[in-house]
C-alpha cells in the first residue's frame, strides 16, 4: 500500500503541473515538430501500450506499424501477455527497448511517453485513462469507451481539463459504416427517420466457482475497481465481457460501433435519446430509443444496421451516392489509427473524439438500465440524469473497490 500511496503522490504532483498548464492548450509534444519525408526518431511520437492481451496488443502492434510512432513500453497484469508483447515490439524494431510493466501508474510516471493505447478490461477504462490525462498523455482508448455513464463524463472532463487529445477506438463507426453514411446523407432516402441496430445483449450477474490464480496473473490488480470475486478462467482470458461487473455485454461491446454508427448516420452523435423503452411483447417489440426531434433507434435487427427515411431504406451494402458527399472524415492516413496521430500532432479532436465515444456508450449503458429494470427510463441528455426514478439513476454511476477512485 506505501507503495501504491507514493505512486499516487507522485501522479498528483504531475496533475498539479498539467493543471497549470491548461492556460496553454496549444503546447504540443516535441513529437509534433517533426519535418516533412521520414521521421526522425527524435521526431517520434512516443507510445506505450496499458493492457496488450489480444485486442490490446493487436492494436498497439497496428501502432507501432506507422513511421511516426516508437512504442517503448508494454504493460499488463499477465506477465505472459506482457511478454509477449515486449518481444513483438522488439523484433519489430531490432532491439531490446521496450520496458515491460505491470503496474500502468509506472508508464504514466515516464516523462518520456507521449500518448498510451489503453486496451485493458472496460472497468478499468476511466481509471487508467483520466490518470493518462492527468500526466499529461494524449490517449487511445480502446471501444466501448466506459462501464458506466458516470465514468464516460468524468473521462471527457479530464481530456478537456488537462488539453488531451482522446480519440475512442470504434474504427467500424466509419470503417464499416462510410458508405451507409453517405448514401444516407446524400439524400438518397429523404429524410431520416428511424434506425434498426442488432447487436448482443446486455451482461449478467457472475457466479463462476472459484479456481486456482495461474501464477503469472496478478488478479487483484486485475480486478482493481469491480468488486472482489475469486479468480476463474472464463474472466481471464475468456469472456469477461458477458459479466456486469466488468462490461456491459454484446450492447456495449459490438454497440460502440453499431449504434455510434446509427448515431452518426441519424445526426444524433452528439446528443442522446430523452427515453428508452424496453420490449413489451405488444406495443413495442423492440427495446426503443426516443430522440427529441421524433427520430427513433430500435435494438433489432440482425447483425446490421437499416436506416429508414421518408423515401426509402439504407443499409452498407447501398450503393455509392453519384455525387461526393461532404461529411467528417479520418484526418491523416491510416484510419482510425492514423487520426489519432495525426491529432497528437496538430491537436485537433479525432473523429471518434472521446466526447462521441461517451455519447454513443451512453445510448449503450442506458438500454443496459432498462433491460435490466425492465421499466421506461426518461433521460436527460443535456444534465445526463434519469428523470424520476431513483432506483434506475443508481445505475448511472457505480462505487470502486478501495483504494481505487474516479
Amino acid at each position: 500500500m506505501s507503495k501504491r500511496t507514493g505512486r499516487r503522490a507522485f501522479l498528483g504532483t504531475v496533475a498539479r503541473g498539467a493543471v497549470a498548464a491548461v492556460a496553454f492548450p496549444c503546447v504540443v509534444p516535441r513529437s509534433a515538430l517533426g519535418g516533412p519525408g521520414g521521421t526522425a526518431p527524435n521526431d517520434r511520437i512516443v507510445m506505450a501500450g496499458i493492457g496488450v492481451g489480444s485486442r490490446g496488443g493487436g492494436v498497439l502492434n497496428g501502432f507501432a506499424g506507422f513511421g511516426q510512432v516508437q512504442v517503448v513500453a508494454v504493460c499488463d497484469v499477465d506477465r505472459n501477455h506482457a511478454g509477449n508483447r515486449k518481444k513483438q515490439i522488439d523484433g519489430r524494431y531490432k532491439n531490446q527497448d521496450c520496458k515491460m510493466y505491470a503496474d500502468f501508474r509506472d508508464v504514466l510516471a515516464r516523462d518520456d511517453i507521449d500518448a498510451v493505447l489503453v486496451g485493458t478490461p472496460d472497468h478499468w477504462h476511466a481509471i487508467v485513462t483520466i490518470e493518462a490525462c492527468k500526466a499529461g498523455k494524449d490517449v487511445f482508448c480502446e471501444k466501448p469507451l466506459s462501464l458506466t455513464i458516470r465514468e464516460g463524463r468524468a473521462m471527457v472532463t479530464a481530456a478537456r481539463r488537462y488539453g488531451r487529445v482522446f480519440s475512442g477506438g470504434s474504427q467500424r463507426v466509419l470503417g464499416d459504416y462510410g458508405r451507409l453514411h453517405r448514401y444516407v446523407r446524400s439524400g438518397a432516402i429523404g429524410t431520416p427517420k428511424e434506425a434498426y441496430v442488432g447487436v448482443g445483449g446486455p451482461s449478467g450477474n457472475c457466479n463462476l466457482p472459484a479456481e486456482p490464480v495461474p501464477p503469472h496473473l496478478d488478479w487483484n490488480m486485475w480486478l482493481g475497481p469491480a468488486p472482489w470475486r475469486p479468480y476463474n478462467r472464463r474472466l481471464h482470458p475468456g469472456s469477461w465481457r458477458s459479466f456486469r461487473d466488468y462490461s456491459g455485454g454484446g450492447m456495449t461491446d459490438w454497440g460502440a460501433h453499431k449504434f455510434g454508427a446509427a448515431m452518426f448516420t441519424l445526426g444524433q452523435q452528439a446528443t442522446g435519446p430523452i427515453e428508452v423503452i424496453p420490449p413489451d411483447g405488444e406495443k413495442h417489440k423492440h427495446l426503443t430509443y426516443v430522440f427529441a426531434n421524433g427520430m427513433r433507434m430500435y435494438h433489432a435487427g440482425g447483425h446490421d444496421i437499416t436506416v429508414v427515411g421518408t423515401d426509402g431504406k439504407a443499409t452498407r451494402r447501398s450503393p455509392d451516392p453519384v455525387a461526393p458527399v461532404t461529411m467528417p472524415e479520418y484526418k491523416g492516413r491510416g484510419g482510425i489509427g492514423g487520426d489519432f496521430l495525426h491529432c497528437v500532432r496538430t491537436r485537433e479532436r479525432p473523429f471518434r473524439d472521446v466526447e462521441l465515444s461517451h455519447r454513443t456508450a451512453t445510448v449503450c449503458h442506458l438500454g443496459n438500465i432498462a433491460y435490466w429494470l425492465k421499466r421506461r427510463i426518461r433521460w436527460d441528455p443535456v444534465e445526463e440524469e434519469i428523470i424520476g426514478d431513483a432506483e434506475a439513476a443508481r445505475w448511472v454511476g457505480r462505487p470502486k473497490r478501495a483504494p481505487w477512485r474516479l
